[in-house]
């Protein structure tokens, strides 16, 4: 059965930085083809991406992944409805969403224990993270006001198997971008969780990296000559590498989660064409944020390399398994883009993948030259556009 599947592939130098750090405040790494090389975690390019989507995308088409999802919610009933504040409101959010959910809202142990202290009493919360869209919020919200009105006991009114069953089919139904694209688990209830239509590599190093340390000093400013010395000291540790960076986006998991034709005056192809333009844009031009003020880290990728394939999705990591090391010059850039060049068309023709497979380069600089071959050159609004109307082409009937 021919598939739509969508490769990302990057190439991105990053200088002295700690993007991802691990428990000890050390940046993380990990062990392949036998030496130690850097990693940023799937998890942060994947928060960094979807942040990133705030810009790309209205806010209609996003959700909020949060515990205090009755404060969301019961914001909305207000708007809605006025006269549904405060505690009344918070009291139809958290039965709704336990409704929709069978998820348990309640005030944390922690929070309540200090209410009882003269603080003001606090918000119902999950228990974890709860992922939804904003077109379901609004769709709860709504059921929530109609609850209140029509029996005045929101308990009551959700012991009527229908409107429970309609809460449950509103959190269902009308997925955002990023729900679709990342997926959410829902503990409570598996029946609603949605399969990510989109998976991320770990970034790893191309080269061998050791992290290192900076000492650093603070001095007090209002310290006179007689008074000598730091006014504090520190370490922070970094490393600097070039990454190899990897995303797979299924294009037919993705239509699947976002339905089709969500407006009547819009392709019924529209919804997959915006989300994909907008995961694209986002993981490439992305960039996680840890020690940002300390390091300014901003970059762009030296490489990408976007395929659409017709089968299933394939990693380049294994180009790098023997470590590249940089030229007589210095860097890495360029071995690595010769490790990808010799790399690509081998595994390519080996499997055969390479005869249903459409792929676009953007490239920068003359060290990136060893992958133009590999495709059709593209800027980055260009590959957005290809990949646009590829897509498309590919979800029409009869294609």
């Amino acid at each position: 059965m021919s598939r739509t599947i969508l490769d990302v592939h990057i190439l991105q130098t990053v200088p002295p930085s700690n993007l991802n750090r691990d428990d000890t405040g050390s940046p993380k790494t990990a062990v392949y083809g036998g030496v130690r090389r850097a990693r940023v975690s799937s998890q942060a390019w994947k928060r960094v991406t979807r942040r990133s989507f705030k810009e790309l995308l209205d806010p209609s088409e996003l959700g909020v992944r949060t515990k205090k999802v009755a404060e969301v919610l019961a914001e909305q009933i207000t708007a809605l409805e006025p006269s549904l504040r405060g505690a009344e409101a918070l009291t139809l959010a958290a039965e709704t969403v336990q409704a929709a959910t069978g998820s348990k809202i309640d005030v944390p142990k922690r929070k309540a224990s200090a209410a009882k202290n003269g603080e003001d009493q606090p918000a119902p919360e999950s228990s974890y993270l709860m992922f939804l869209s904003s077109r379901q919020l609004d769709g709860l919200a709504h059921l929530a006001v109609e609850g209140a009105k029509e029996e005045g006991d929101i308990k009551t009114f959700f012991k009527k198997k229908d409107n429970k069953t309609r809460a449950r089919e509103l959190a269902d139904t009308r997925h955002s971008v990023d729900i679709a694209l990342f997926g959410r688990m829902v503990a409570d209830s598996s029946d609603i969780n949605v399969d990510a239509a989109t998976q991320v590599a770990h970034a790893l190093s191309v080269h061998a990296v050791e992290n290192e340390s900076d000492y650093y000093t603070a001095v007090d400013d209002r310290n006179t000559d007689a008074e000598p010395g730091a006014g504090m000291i520190g370490v922070v540790d970094f490393n600097s590498a070039t990454l190899y960076r990897y995303a797979a986006l299924d294009v037919d998991q993705l239509r699947r989660n976002l339905g089709e034709g969500l407006r009547d005056d819009e392709p019924r192809t529209e919804p997959v064409r915006r989300a994909v333009a907008a995961f694209v844009e986002g993981f490439i031009t992305s960039l996680p944020t840890g020690k940002i003020n300390t390091f300014g880290n901003h970059t762009l990728p030296d490489a990408v390399v976007v395929k659409l394939r017709t089968s299933r999705p394939i990693s380049f990591v294994g180009a790098f398994e023997k470590p590249v090391r940089a030229n007589g010059e210095g860097g890495h850039v360029e071995a690595a883009c010769r490790a990808l060049a010799d790399y690509v068309p081998s595994i390519e023709g080996a499997y055969g993948a390479e005869e249903s497979t459409t792929t676009w380069v953007l490239r920068v600089g003359v060290h990136t030259q060893p992958i133009a071959g590999l495709g059709t050159e593209v800027t980055l609004r260009g590959l957005i556009e290809a990949v646009e109307a590829a897509v498309a082409g590919s979800l029409e009937p009869g294609e």
